[in-house]
């Protein structure tokens, strides 16, 4: 890692931060990124153009150097926010994909669910719940995008060594989720039992321990493969488009929240139209639903993805697959481009401010 002085880019202490044999198009030395070690006579043509470069000071390079301590509060942050600001349409959601709800509790669309709620329910209890979402996402988070840089930075040296990996990311955002579900799948059982329309359960410790007594610990794990099962295709679909959009509108990778959003959020409602059948049979092993189990014919609990489906398909038909997708992508699109833009704006802010520490001390 080097700290270089001199020449119209080094306005900051962090500019020019670099990792060593970084091979990103654009993005290693030598590289045509903004602020980068290109043409000197192009980086110094106008005065405006230097200015606007030390705004985007290598920003791709400034994460690759991050400590760990950097990516796993940057995750933590945009963990705990996106689920925060998008959590009533994630309740919402879960209402939604619900096989046989009530009459009271049956929506043609988000914004009249969202009223509907809140009117007869109401105006707080479409956040029941996100107290325990909040506690999980922060470390969730926290351990899923420092895992994905690390494996995303070690695969790429491997596998291309010139670039950027599609496979790589892929891979990258496959691991990070094994880490990433095993802290959120019990919050997320205990959150969508709160969510459902008639919950008896009025508190997160409450339904934990309602839980627990009655159905023991593995109720908490019942859908973990069923969440893997979807959460790593959507992953590997999230960051493969992710990364792919990111090179098509920003190419220097330079700090561009923007692109984050932009980026994030087509990402996001793509993957999430592409899992939402495995979505719906992970709320349904999640919330154990009553009376759909009771019209299938099902004794005691609905474990395992091939019953889910299987049931799913029974009660509803295909269509049953595709329940509340409009709600799924309402909420991952702008609940990615706010994870996206969260954590690169503190990767970018944490790692120049303790590269300017380091340059006072």
């Amino acid at each position: 890692m080097a700290l270089r002085r001199g020449g119209p880019g080094a306005a900051s202490p962090a500019a020019g931060l670099r990792m060593d044999g970084d091979a990103r198009e654009g993005g290693g030395p030598g590289g045509g990124g903004p602020g980068g070690g290109g043409s000197s006579s192009s980086s110094s043509s106008s005065g405006s153009s230097s200015s606007k470069d030390a705004g985007a000071e290598d920003y791709e390079n400034l994460p690759t150097s991050a400590s760990l301590s950097t990516h796993m509060t940057a995750g933590a942050m945009a963990g705990i926010l996106e689920h925060s600001v998008m959590y009533p349409v994630d309740c919402v959601k879960t209402r939604m994909q619900s096989l046989h709800p009530d009459p009271k509790a049956r929506y043609t669309s988000v914004y009249g669910a969202l009223k509907q709620i809140i009117r007869t329910e109401g105006f707080w209890r479409p956040l029941r719940g996100i107290n325990v979402m909040v506690m999980g996402a922060g470390p969730a988070h926290a351990m899923y995008f420092a895992c994905y840089e690390n494996m995303k930075r070690t695969l790429n040296e491997v596998l291309h060594r010139r670039g950027n990996s599609h496979l790589a990311n892929g891979i990258a955002g496959s691991m990070a989720t094994l880490l990433h579900d095993a802290v959120m799948n019990p919050a997320e059982v205990v959150k969508q039992r709160m969510q459902m329309y008639n919950s008896p359960h009025h508190s997160a410790r409450r339904c934990i321990g309602a839980v627990w007594r009655t159905e023991g610990v593995v109720a908490f794990y019942r859908s973990y493969t069923t969440q893997l099962t979807m959460n790593i295709p959507f992953q590997s679909i999230h960051f493969i488009t992710y990364e792919f959009l990111q090179e098509q509108i920003n190419p220097h990778r330079g700090y561009n929240p923007q692109s984050h959003i932009l980026a994030g959020g087509l990402a996001g409602a793509i993957a999430a139209a592409a899992t939402t059948p495995l979505d719906v049979c992970k709320t349904l092993l999640n919330t154990q639903e009553n009376m759909a189990l009771s019209l299938a014919n099902v004794s005691g609990h609905l474990s395992g993805m091939a019953n889910a489906f299987r049931t799913v398909y029974q009660l509803s038909g295909i269509s049953g697959y595709f329940k509340g997708i409009q709600a799924r992508i309402i909420y991952q699109m702008p609940s990615t481009a706010i994870s996206w833009s969260v954590y690169e704006f503190f990767k970018y802010f944490l790692t120049k401010h303790q590269m300017e520490n380091r340059t006072l001390y």
